[in-house]
């Protein structure tokens, strides 16, 4: 699976950094960043509660 972010419609703020760490991060330039862009099956669920939970949603997740 691969994780993209439409960084336009992006807020940055961090609900997803909060569900998965990992995956990503808010910089002090207060931008988003996708830290694995594809991760591990394992990281599932925690990436579809991130992507229902995005407010804008902005981030999307492909096969």
């Amino acid at each position: 699976m691969r994780i993209s972010v439409n960084y336009d419609q992006c807020e940055s703020n961090g609900i997803c950094s909060d569900i998965a760490p990992d995956l990503f991060e808010i910089r002090e330039d207060d931008f988003l960043y996708v830290l694995n862009e594809t991760p591990e099956e394992d990281r599932r669920e925690d990436l579809e509660d991130a992507v229902l939970r995005c407010p804008k949603q902005a981030i999307s997740v492909s096969e």
